[in-house]
């Protein structure tokens, strides 16, 4: 965007020198990036003061049809502009003298889904949202005929949308990426989100926004639910580890620009193609992601890494934080899915055998614990030498943890089916490489911790699908459920889980499958 190496921000407003006309135009263009139907934008500033060209900068990206004349509708007080976002309002309050004569036009009915990109909004001040970008537009002569001064602030809901579309416009313009052409990926089921960035001779990035994470409400210990269970507050986690993974020779997306503080990176781009092919595990692909695990485990790795020039320190995934994720599945699974409300004394039950179970695991070695490593996130790299075939995202969340936990989020994995005879062959192959590594390394050890992970892993994921459903709207992640429900029974069957698998018989059935149909006996 022209201009925006000088532009500051102070008091949540942010001035921008604009020397000429283009550039009021790169900058009201720019805004077209982030507004959605429903927003309003108020252009205030003196008579000739550019208002209408900042307009028709707005409407001509808006509607990407870089020719349009967008008049002034001093005169017409109202002209709709179809765009691909939908309807784009431009109108003039100048000559409106309340809110009867705003009745009279239909405004409500004219803006209602719509983008209002209104000049003299302070004429008609009933009609201004409590959510709304104003623009404030100065002339300052003593720099030149053409030189203005604008003055952006959002109000309401705005603002932060406002301030992480400035810092991305931003971030862009200082990574050299400021012409590439955005598109929107499908995110998962977190608060991050994600955009392809294309270059015009065709070089891809991938935009990561992350915002710093809303504590949500206290749970316990004077701490809310993420505090408890780990998860990364902000960007810094992901830097950290980018760098780290980088370091150890996996291929992590190389880091092009980031800003810790507003939530963004720039990353390199691994492609579309993962490790799961149209949707079913490929061996080919799996035997290396399980041998990257087993190289990565039998290191000596550090605790304390660097996000930049910060000091970062993976959190320990501790008792507290797996326990308060098994519990998500009495908190949701268990009244949205299986229509049960296990008795308070049940619940104390759950909590205590799960301790019992997973305080052998933590008290073997430890390692970084990715956390989300699983077909999603890892990335088909056909054309790199050995362990860098697998490319590596999603790995914000990471913590110092059991080994296992990730070998069983890669072999067991919620979203696609793994043969049980994949997964064995797999588990074996990871065995092998750690007791040739390791001559110590126990593999009877090993595999009760993967049943106990594995566990503890579906129960957790029970709960969150079904809080997606429920809570967010997200009903497609309840296709995923059977899978689950066989991968929690299959690890309850481990003989030291047995008296876990008579809690979830006796409380909670429907969590190892639903009932067989009695129409086929």
């Amino acid at each position: 965007m022209n201009g925006l190496a000088g532009v500051r921000e102070e008091a949540g407003v942010w001035s921008f020198e604009a020397p000429d006309e283009a550039t009021t135009l790169a900058i009201a263009a720019a805004q077209a990036a982030w507004l959605e139907p429903g927003d309003f934008v108020g252009l205030t500033g003196d008579l000739g003061a550019g208002k209408t060209a900042f307009a028709r900068g707005l409407v001509r990206a808006l509607t990407e049809e870089a020719e349009l004349e967008a008049p002034s509708p001093t005169f017409t007080l109202m002209q709709v502009y179809e765009a691909p976002a939908g309807p784009v309002v431009h109108a003039d309050f100048y000559r409106l003298r309340g809110p009867t004569e705003l009745a009279n036009l239909g405004w409500e009915e004219a803006v209602d889904g719509a983008i209002a990109v209104v000049e003299w909004p302070e004429k008609v001040p009933q009609a201004l949202p409590n959510d709304r970008l104003e623009i404030e537009i100065r002339f300052d002569p003593s720099r030149g005929p053409d030189f203005r001064l604008l003055a952006l602030r959002g109000f309401g809901a705005i603002k932060p949308r406002l301030g992480l579309a400035l810092g991305v416009a931003r971030l862009l313009e200082r990574a050299g990426w400021s012409d590439a052409r955005r598109e929107f990926l499908r995110g998962d089921a977190s608060i991050r989100a994600y955009e392809r960035l294309i270059k015009p001779g065709g070089e891809t990035a991938i935009l990561m926004i992350s915002p710093p994470r809303p504590d949500g409400p206290i749970l316990r210990f004077g701490k809310s639910y993420a505090a408890i269970a780990k998860l990364a507050p902000d960007i810094r986690a992901f830097v950290a580890m980018d760098e780290g993974l980088r370091g150890l020779g996996y291929s992590a997306p190389a880091l092009i620009a980031y800003s810790i503080d507003e939530g963004l990176a720039l990353t390199e781009d691994l492609g579309s193609v993962t490790i799961a092919e149209s949707g079913a595990p490929d061996g080919a692909r799996y035997a290396p992601a399980i041998a990257l695990l087993a190289d990565l485990h039998a290191r000596d790795l550090p605790p304390g890494l660097s996000a930049g020039e910060e000091a970062y320190e993976l959190p320990v995934y501790d008792i507290e934080a797996m326990l308060v994720e098994v519990e998500l599945a009495l908190d949701w699974y268990a009244s949205a899915i299986a229509r049960v409300t296990p008795p308070s004394g049940a619940r104390m039950q759950f909590l205590a055998l799960w301790r019992e179970v997973l305080q052998p695991v933590l008290t073997e070695p430890t390692t970084w614990t990715l956390r989300d490593y699983h077909s999603p996130n890892l990335h088909w790299l056909p054309d790199r030498p050995g362990l860098k075939r697998i490319g590596l995202i999603d790995f914000q969340d990471a913590v110092i943890g059991p080994p296992a936990y990730d070998v069983v989020s890669l072999l067991q994995d919620a979203r696609v089916d793994v043969p049980e005879d994949l997964e064995m062959r797999l588990a074996a192959l990871y065995m092998r490489r750690r007791t040739s590594a390791d001559p110590a390394f126990d593999t009877q050890r090993f595999a009760a911790a993967y049943a106990a992970m594995g566990a503890q892993r579906a129960t957790k994921i029970l709960g969150l699908f079904a809080r997606l459903d429920k809570r967010d709207g997200k009903p497609e992640y309840l296709r995923h459920l059977p899978r689950i429900e066989r991968y929690l029974a299959r690890n309850l069957a481990h003989p030291l889980l047995q008296p876990l698998a008579l809690w979830y018989r006796s409380h909670l059935p429907r969590a190892l499958g639903p009932p067989p149909d009695k129409s086929d006996s």
